[in-house]
């Protein structure tokens, strides 16, 4: 299978000087034409022995201090933040021909705001995030779905709490870059690189 791509160019002279800028105004035009799955990301952690993982997570917010999801903080992802709290995400979003690779520091963010964005989601999810021991083995899904009966049963007239090991991450991004697919395989990449807390911006080889 063979895909052409037609994308605009893009140029590290004409680009946004700042990269969060420059990733709102991709990530809105996404939002016409891909929609829900504009905030798909994927996220690749390493452990301490440097083994890789990857996997795809949902961003749920992004500002000038970094990307925001949540997750079990005892999962596999969790673990190797611990060990290892740097992580890389990547948006690919194919009708546009584009996509955004990030790398950077990770960090937890408060309990506070973990807690608020625990109580906005739907009543089964949060349940979910209680019962499920993430990334563990289980015996069984028939084991799961009576603690949920339990905890639903629990929690149906009192809000479930945020627990401990559930919240957000935000990932502090030292580097962006840009990858726009052009004709002929000739694509333009525009790398940004934080020094000094300023960003630069230089063009990158297809």
């Amino acid at each position: 299978m063979r895909t052409e791509y037609s994308g605009s160019m893009i140029d590290p002279v004409s680009s946004p000087e700042n990269p969060i800028a420059f990733f709102e105004e991709w990530f809105d035009q996404a939002l016409q034409i891909c929609e829900d799955e504009t905030n798909f990301m994927m996220l690749a952690t390493a452990n301490k022995k440097g083994e890789p993982h990857l996997r795809t997570v949902l961003l749920k917010e992004f500002d000038a201090s970094g990307f925001t999801f949540f997750t079990n903080y005892e999962s596999e992802k969790g673990k190797d933040i611990k060990e290892n709290p740097s992580a890389s995400l990547l948006f690919h979003w194919q009708p546009l021909f584009r996509q955004v690779r990030i790398n950077g520091a990770v960090e937890k963010i408060n309990r506070v705001d973990s807690a608020a964005y625990f109580v906005s989601r739907p009543f089964e999810s949060r349940i979910s995030a209680i019962v499920s021991p993430q990334s563990s083995v289980i015996s069984s899904r028939a084991e799961l779905e009576a603690e949920v009966k339990i905890l639903s049963e629990k929690y149906r007239s009192t809000p479930p709490p945020c627990p401990s090991f559930w919240g957000g991450y935000k990932v502090i991004p030292h580097q962006i870059e840009f990858w726009q697919g052009r004709p002929d395989r000739l694509h333009d990449r525009v790398l940004y690189v934080k020094k000094d807390a300023k960003w630069q911006r230089v063009r990158l080889a297809p």
